[in-house]
Parts: C-alpha cells; structure tokens; sequence
C-alpha cells in the first residue's frame, strides 16, 4: 500500500472510531454452495445479486493509485487445512468509467459470481469459512459492507456462531417494518442535491474576503512583480504568473479531497458528524479561538519550518515545480488569516446535507478567487497602480472577520443543544447573543471599541461608515426575533437559529408553526386514525438546516399551513434526537447480514426506521401515508417552491378521499 493510501485510510480511521453512523441499506443479497471435483478438491462458488442500480466492484483496482474500491475475500484458517489453486475467478467485463470515482474501472451490475478452487490438504476438514469485503455503489454513493460464508464440504450441519437477540429485540425490530405499499403507484422522487454553484459562490466571496486581510493583500504586488520582472520575457512571466494561480486554486481545491472520501464511503458519515455532540463543541470551541485570533490577540500560524521548507524547495528546484512550492508556500504563510475562513467553510459543509461536495466546491471556489488577482495583474500589470495601499483597513477586515466568526460558533453549540435537549441555547437567547455581538460590531466600526492592533481613527471611511449602517440595519431586523409574535419568523434566517418552538415562551406545542404534530409514530397513528386523516410522516433533524427552511418558509404559506393544520396529522421524526429511549425499549435489530445495531436513542430508533422502509437517510424527507401505512403520493424531499409542496400535498388528500 502507497503512502497515500496509508494517509487516507488513516484519516479514515480516525472518524470510523466516533462509530456515528450505521447503514441498512443492503443493495447486494449472497447466493452461495460448493461444487464437488473430488475427494480433496472442490470449487467455492459465491453469486452477488446486486440491487438495480447498484453495483459491486472488481477484486483487481485500476492501478496502485486507484481510490476506487476493490471486492476482497478472506479464506479463513487455510493455513494447514487447504491451499488456493489459483486467483478467485470473476466475471470478464470491460471497464467503465465511474462518476464517483473519476476513473476507468471494472464493476458489476444485476449479478456476479466468483469462484475459488482449493485443494484440501487435511482431509478430515468439513467446512471452509470465507469472509467479503466490498463497497456497493451508485452514481452518487457507497456503502461498505462484508459478508460470512460458511461452506460445508460433506453436507454436514454449518458449525458458525450465529448472532442471537432475545425475543424483546426481535418483536421490536419486527415493529420498525411499516410494510409501507403503493410504491407501484408512483415514482419514486430523485433527491437533489443543494445548488453546488450557490456554494461554489460562497466560496468565491470567501476568496475575495480573505484577499483583504494582512497576510495576503500585500503579497499581490510582490508577486506579480516578481514574475513579471524576474522573468526577463514578458510572455514566459505572465505565463509563469497563470501558472502560479492555477497551483493556489488546485491546493485548496485538493484539501478537500480526504473529506470527499469519506462521504463516497459512508453518505450519512459527514451528516451525522453534524449532529454529534462533542464535534459541535470542539467546533464552537475552534471558532471562538478563531475570532479571537481575528480580533488581535495572538496569531494561529502553521509551524515557520515549513514555509522556510517550502520556500527553499521553490528557489532550488525552479521551473513548474519551484512555482507550486511557491503557491504552497502562500497557502502556509497566509494561514492565519484563511484558516479561520477555510474553517467556516468546513464546518458549513459539514452541517449540510451536501457535505463533502459542496466543500468541494467551496474550496474550489475559494482559491478560484484567491489565485484571481494574481493572474489579471499579471496580464495588465498598470492594473497595480490603482490598487489600495495596505494599512488599518486591512486590520479593520480581520476585526469584522472576528465577529463574523463569533456569531457563526453559536451555530455549533446550538447543535449540540439541540440534539442533546440541554435548553440552554432557546431561540430567542440564540438571537438576542447575535444582537449583542451586531451591536459589538457596530460600535466598533464607528470607532467606540479598539482591539489591539488598531491605530487611532482619524475619521470614518465611506466604506466604514456604511458597513456600520448595515450592521444597525441588521440588529434591527433581529429584535422581532425576541418577541413572541409572527414576526419573530426571520424567514431570512430560516435554519440558522434554533426553531420557533424551541422557545423560551410556552407554546401551544412543541411543533414547528404550532402546527399539531406528535413526535411518536404510535400515538401519531392513533391520532389520525381517530380524526380520520391522512398522515404526514415527517423525517427530520434538530439541527437540520434544510429542514427548518422548510418549516419556517414553505410550511409557513397560508395555503399550504391551512392544509397542514386542517387536513394532516404530522408526525415528526427526528433521526438525530440523542434523548436516550426508556431501558425498556432500547434493544438490538439484527441486520440481514448477520451484525447488530444497537437502537438506544430516539434518533436511533427514527433513523433505522426511516432507512428499513424507505432506503432512504436523508432529511427532510416526506412521505404521505395513509392507517395501513400505504403511499397517497410520492415521497418528497426539500421542495422549496411552496406551491408545488402545496400541490403534492392536495393530490395526497384526495387520494386519501377516496
């Protein structure tokens, strides 16, 4: 295994041990026997029937390089027993190219069967265990998997240590199968994914943000003018130039690959990061420690050793080489001011539902922006002269940055309130702490507070003085978020702070909207049963964004809140709740394949259920039931536009009339 290999799985390794995330989902179902050739030989035959739409990969990678998943078998206790003729054979398909992994590989769909021959060597053996590794794969996901074979070679009882849960386990497990039907009646909703150009652009302007800070804004003129003067052609300079930005826009996009991985292996791995409750602390903890570095008080740099490593490789080695270390040399020295920019951007990628990808973008975004500046006044170098002078300004940006990075912390140590019921951050303290840190903000850029490297203030800039107006303009529009009224719905914010219902004022109930909801599938299904409505099955997240958008921007339309309120009974499902179940309900479901997850919270219990009747882990996610739990209409994820919700919702009523 190459040392890239070992790194990756290394990182691997080290978010598998938060053991977060567990998957159902089980898109490839073993055949398997043994086939006769003599007393001592025999052919091991194992047949993957592989889910529509899945597929299941080759035992050989595409090369030592390849990041694409292999299948592997395990011939347990050979030594001594039996010897492999040969390599375990497969089916002879050609390669493909695969969207996931951006490379020609080979792969299997509807079925493969691979065989091994072996040769006993201890005659008296009367059975050989195998064991499977492999991933099963989509077009846009993958879930690692491993399987048992226990192959009897007489036809005598399989000896095997078989998995048991006691009858509690078994009766509740039974009840997480809806037996959900009318999936025939409609299509099945394809869920999209978040806008990734929306996020490529907050990347972008998080590049541009971070070109106005000290550690970067003052090396554009230096290093245009060395390439463009060192080079002595003014051709090979520009070139050299693009060359240079290209390298910087490639680093940050490259950052983000191990995270990539990550969420190609396991879909629900970085969601569940977002919800869990000691990584929302050390994120909170993080951004504080930023803002404060914003604010002046120390700087966080990467050790000096390696910019003087890097800079030393990119004046001895020269050429195409020298000019990436030079680009990598700008990413290690500017760290202090992009570090907590780049920070922001993985944490809002990991509290998304778009994880890896979006982060991807955003990187991508990031150093597109970065590496601009250097590339155009390369091509028009009188461009310089109409650049600001570095000064207090440059610091007045990281100061803003600051508070920008204050207020986002909030976001992680709600999470972590949320999910863990602590009732300390509510929504309106969540907002109130915002309009303390806005009016922090305002004051400052008005010259009443002073940090640390600020010189004095002679007077106050245009630029300044309307960024304050905006900041007032801002606190302004948080205060109806203290009160109690309908106007405390800050639809701009939808999903940021805390919901409406997870308020310090007593509600009529702990739903969204004070809509009549109920949090248990049992009670809810009573509950229709006995109002003679249709069901709204809703899967959601304390802390998820989307979802909250949905509530406080679709559900919130008169239409759609008149149908909800008067038609439906919501039951919400919240996958993510860590509110351990009494020790009475907790129990193991064992899985098809032979492992056991152990059903301990109410997020547990949700999210089990969500993904054995539905294949499905994300959230929000809506599905139209009626008492026997049969579809009225096609589930359906994050829908923004409230009149097609309001129309999905009006065709699964009368579906439900008739």
């Amino acid at each position: 295994m190459t040392a890239k290999k070992v790194l990756l799985f290394s990182l691997l390794s080290l978010f598998f041990v938060f053991n977060i995330f567990s998957q159902e989902l089980e898109p490839v179902k073993w055949d398997y026997k043994v086939e006769k050739v003599s007393d001592t030989e025999f052919i091991l035959i194992f047949k993957a029937n592989v889910d529509k739409g899945w597929y299941i990969y080759s035992q050989e990678a595409p090369s030592e390089e390849s990041f694409a998943p292999t299948t592997y078998f395990e011939f347990q206790n050979a030594e001594g027993n039996y010897q492999l003729e040969g390599k375990t054979s497969e089916p002879d398909v050609p390669t493909i190219y695969d969207k996931i992994f951006q490379e020609e590989v080979k792969k299997f769909k509807d079925e493969a069967v691979f065989k091994q021959r072996v040769t006993l060597i201890n005659k008296g053996l009367k059975q050989i265990d195998v064991k499977v590794d492999y991933q099963t794969c989509d077009d846009s996901k993958c879930i690692p998997s491993d399987f048992l074979f226990n192959f009897s070679l007489d036809g005598s009882e399989i000896v095997k240590e078989e998995v048991v849960i006691d009858e509690k386990s078994k009766q509740l497990s039974e009840g997480l199968n809806l037996n959900v039907t009318g999936w025939d009646n409609y299509e099945e909703e394809v869920i999209e994914e978040k806008s990734n150009l929306s996020i490529f652009f907050l990347g972008f302007i998080g590049g541009l943000i971070a070109l106005l800070t000290p550690c970067v804004f003052p090396m554009i003129p230096l290093t245009v003018s060395f390439f463009t003067k060192s080079a002595g052609d003014p051709k090979k300079g520009l070139f050299n130039s693009l060359l240079y930005g290209f390298f910087i826009f490639l680093i940050y996009a490259l950052l983000s690959i191990p995270f990539h991985l990550l969420d190609t292996l396991d879909p629900g791995i970085l969601n569940n990061i977002s919800t869990n409750v000691t990584l929302n602390l050390i994120f909170f903890a993080i951004f504080i420690g930023f803002a404060f570095s914003f604010f002046g008080y120390y700087e966080l740099t990467l050790p000096q050793s390696w910019s003087a490593a890097m800079d030393s490789r990119a004046n001895k080695i020269g050429g195409f080489i020298g000019i990436f270390f030079m680009a990598l040399t700008l990413a290690i020295v500017s760290f202090s001011c992009t570090g907590p920019i780049l920070g922001t951007l993985l944490g809002s990628s990991l509290t998304a539902d778009g994880g890896a990808t979006q982060l991807t973008m955003g990187m991508s975004g990031f150093g597109l922006a970065l590496a601009l500046p250097f590339t155009l006044f390369a091509m028009f170098p009188k461009w310089l002269n109409s650049l600001p002078k570095s000064g207090g300004w440059l610091n007045t940006v990281k100061v803003v940055l600051g508070f920008i990075e204050l207020a986002l912390a909030l976001k992680f140590l709600s999470n972590a309130d949320l999910v863990q019921h602590f009732g300390i951050l509510k929504r309106e303290i969540f907002i109130g702490i915002w309009i303390v840190i806005g009016i922090g903000l305002a004051l400052y850029l008005f010259g009443k507070i002073k940090f640390p490297h600020d010189g004095p203030l002679q007077k106050l800039s245009k630029g300044r003085l309307s960024t304050a107006l905006l900041v007032v303009a801002f606190v302004v529009y948080l205060i109806p978020g203290l009160t109690n009224t309908k106007w405390a719905n800050l639809k701009l914010l939808s999903g940021f702070p805390p919901p409406m219902f997870y308020s310090v004022y007593e509600k009529t109930s702990e739903c969204p909207l004070d809509l009549n909801c109920d949090k248990d599938l049992e009670s809810g299904l009573a509950l229709a049963k006995a109002e003679n409505k249709p069901i709204l099955l809703d899967f959601t997240g304390w802390a998820c964004v989307n979802c909250r958008k949905m509530e406080e921007q679709v559900w919130s339309t008169s239409e759609v809140y008149d149908i909800l309120m008067e038609d439906y009974v919501i039951i919400s499902l919240y996958v993510d709740d860590k509110k351990k179940l009494p020790e009475d309900e907790q129990f193991q479901y064992l899985r098809s394949n032979g492992t056991v997850k152990d059903i301990e919270t109410v997020g547990d219990k949700w999210q089990t259920l969500q993904t054995i009747n539905f294949k499905n882990n994300s959230q929000p996610y809506y599905a139209l039931l009626d008492h026997n739990f049969e579809l009225l209409n096609s589930t359906k994820a994050y829908e923004p536009d409230a009149d097609a919700y309001y129309e999905w919702l009006k065709t699964g009523l009368e579906n439900f009339k008739k």
